[in-house]
């Protein structure tokens, strides 16, 4: 399968050193270089990064993600909430993204560290916003609720992928429970962004991205952000499809349509990509 020429894009020069040095000197991870995403250059030369806690192995294994797999990680750093801290000041960052490695292995599967971080964060950075990218913390409400009970602005939790493909390429996780933990924090803390992403590219069709739009906004979704899949490497699942940036339109214009509040839709978006644009732009109405 060609790879098309709208998913080529010009080498961006910028400060990305600099941005590397304070998270080498934190010891800090980040997931767009744990996930290889395509953006991260761009976003390094912005000194922007997003904060990947609790190591860099995850207990989940799924069929899209380059993220390694260990039943049994390391235990968390205890000193990894002040570097967050420390790293979002150094870096002046006025909206920071925190997301996580699935922690199965732990008994309360990480929530208690995120928490921690986020407070860490707004004693150095009072001002600076908040967003988390979450597991869906095995639908375990008390659990959500130490995470959504902190200072947070935006709780973004991924469906991934439509309805049909989330037993092939998902472990563990559900397409309902996704939902579930989305419904559950919008009606538990209504004054919180809630946002969800998906990939396309792995097979869906139109009408399923649809359905899965219209599931997002019923469940209490102000944001949704969806790009194309790209295989991490040749053990992974498939790309099937190279959507063209037209059929990215068509899916914007139908989730505006039905009322969701900002959609980010293009080849090249990712979770967190230009996040506190879009929170911006979802405030602003």
């Amino acid at each position: 399968m060609k790879f098309p020429k709208w998913l080529r894009q010009k080498l961006v020069l910028g400060p990305n050193v600099i941005t590397q040095e304070i998270l080498d000197k934190n010891k800090l991870n980040t997931v767009c270089f744990e996930a290889k995403c395509p953006n991260i250059m761009r976003c390094y030369s912005k000194k922007i990064a997003t904060f990947l806690a609790l190591g860099t192995k995850c207990t989940r294994n799924c069929g899209f993600c380059d993220i390694d797999f260990d039943a049994n990680p390391s235990i968390p750093d205890i000193n990894e909430p002040k570097n967050i801290a420390k790293a979002t000041k150094e870096m002046n960052l006025r909206h920071v993204v925190i997301t996580m490695v699935t922690r199965d292995d732990l008994p309360d599967q990480g929530a208690n560290h995120i928490s921690q971080i986020i407070q860490e964060i707004k004693k150095l950075n009072p001002s600076t916003t908040v967003e988390v990218l979450t597991s869906d913390f095995s639908k375990k409400y008390d659990l959500i609720d130490i995470v959504i009970n902190e200072q947070i602005d935006i709780f973004n939790h991924n469906i991934e992928t439509v309805r049909s493909l989330t037993p092939k390429i998902r472990h563990i996780a559900t397409y309902d429970t996704s939902l579930e933990v989305l419904k559950y924090v919008k009606s538990k803390r209504p004054s919180i962004l809630v946002k969800s992403g998906l990939m396309v590219g792995m097979g869906e069709s139109l009408d399923e991205v649809k359905e899965a739009i219209k599931d997002l906004k019923e469940s209490g979704c102000d944001i949704i952000t969806i790009g194309q899949y790209l295989q991490a490497n040749k053990n992974k699942y498939k790309v099937k499809e190279y959507i063209h940036p037209d059929i990215f339109k068509k899916y914007e214009k139908y989730a505006l349509s039905i009322g969701v509040k900002c959609i980010y839709s293009s080849p090249f978006v990712r979770s967190s990509f230009n996040a506190e644009v879009i929170k911006n732009k979802t405030l602003q109405g």
